[in-house]
Parts: structure tokens; sequence; C-alpha cells
């Protein structure tokens, strides 16, 4: 089942990792999470791989956290720390990780970008971080980084108003690189991944290492302490309410 949910492929010095749930919008599930987690602890370690390329199969890169998964994890609250594994393991994966975004990138969709080295996004890509929308509070390390990389009141307009935004505010903002036709999305990132892993691996990684040390016991930190502000908001009213009022929409509506 796992193998359906993430596909993965090396070549070249380049592991490329899709979200392969397409009916779905690749929503991630805890099955997921593991999948990228343990696909991740695998290509650190393993020196054929170079770079990192992370997609989304069909037409979406990723809707987030599936809603239903948040149900369960009312009864459940440990099954909300299945996504801080991810997110721990992609915060400090020591090689370069470019992501390819087309369609819908929603919570951690989007949130999980800010741990990515490179980010290219097509002009269909639509961008949300709902998180108070439903009733929650900022995950995936966003409380620390979009305020440091942004200032409080842009950050405060991505992160609380929680509303939609394209390619086009996300390149001038700087959570992408770059928007770009999206017949050339793929293409572009493939080539700028055959770029790094041409380059010495050991200059990259430490460049890579060097760049990121300054932050990284705090974002660890606040990786945490959102995690847990998280799981005690799913048990609110304001999340509960929210969640049913979202399952409760026709499907063609729950973007």
């Amino acid at each position: 089942m796992t193998d359906t949910l993430l596909k993965s492929s090396v070549d070249t010095g380049i592991l490329q990792l899709t979200l392969n749930r397409p009916e779905k919008k690749n929503a991630l599930t805890g099955e997921m999470y593991q999948a990228l987690t343990d696909a991740l602890h695998e290509a650190a370690q393993d020196d054929a791989v170079r770079v990192v390329v992370l997609r989304g199969a069909g037409e979406d890169f990723s809707a987030g956290n599936d809603i239903h998964d948040f149900v369960v994890a009312i009864n459940d609250p440990e099954k909300i720390r299945i996504p801080l594994g991810f997110l721990q393991t992609l915060s400090t994966f020591p090689k370069p990780i470019i992501a390819a975004v087309s369609g819908v990138a929603i919570g951690i969709g989007t949130s999980l970008l800010l741990h990515c080295d490179l980010v290219y996004a097509d002009s269909s890509a639509r961008f949300q971080l709902p998180f108070t929308r439903m009733g929650l509070v900022p995950e995936g390390g966003t409380s620390l980084l979009l305020p440091g990389a942004l200032g409080h009141r842009k950050a405060f307009e991505l992160l609380v108003l929680g509303e939609p935004f394209g390619a086009d505010v996300a390149e001038q903002v700087g959570l992408i690189n770059a928007c770009l036709d999206s017949t050339r999305l793929i293409d572009f990132a493939m080539e700028k991944a055959r770029s790094l892993a041409a380059m010495g691996p050991d200059a990259v990684r430490q460049s890579k290492a060097m760049m990121k040390q300054y932050d990284e016991n705090k974002l660890q930190s606040v990786l945490v302490s959102e995690v847990d502000a998280f799981a005690a908001r799913l048990n609110s009213e304001e999340a509960r309410a929210a969640f049913m009022a979202f399952l409760q929409k026709p499907k063609a509506n729950r973007d």
C-alpha cells in the first residue's frame, strides 16, 4: 500500500519522491508521512543520492493533512505526532531538496516548503495556511520561520487570516524561487537537480549545513511546541466544528 502512495525513483544521483494520491489531491496520511520519513532516512545514508526532488502526482502538490486523520487524532492524539517525525527528518535532511509545486499546496503542503532548499511552482499553484480557520494553530515551523523571513505583519496575514494566495505572491515573499509555465516546471526542477548532483557532494552538504546551523536548535524546539499546541487544539470546540463543516461539504467544494 505504501509503495502506491509514495513513488520513488533514483537516476544519476537524483531521487524523485512523488506523492501519489491524486484522487485526494495528494492529501497526506500517517502512512504517507512514515513513507516519506523512511525514504529521507535512507536517502541521507545513500551515497548514490545527491539531490531529492519532491512533487505531487496529477494536477496537485498536496492538499495537506487528510482531515479524516485529524478526526481520528481527536481520540488518539499520538497520531498527530506522526507528521512531527517527518518534519524533523525533512528539516534536518543534509542534502538538497527541490520541490516542484502545481495545483494546491495547503497546510503542511505549504509549510513543508520552508524546509526545502529550492522551490519552483507553476501558475496553477495555490497556497494556503488555513490553520486558524480550522480552529488550529500554525505547524511545521511556520510560527518561527515565516515571521523571521517576512516580518510579523505579512506572516500574520498568511498564518492567521489564512487566505489562499497564488504563485505570484509566493514568489514576491520568497516562498518559491520562481513561477514557471506548467509545461516547464518539472523539466526546470530536474535541470537544477542535475546541476546540484554534478557538484562536489561534500561541498554542497557543508554549505547547506552552514546556512542552517544558526537557528537549528530553536527550530527543532519550535516544531515540538507547535505539535503540542496543535494536538491540544484538536479537542477544541472550534476545531471539531471546523472538521465537521469541512466533511459535510460537497467534495467539489472542499478546497
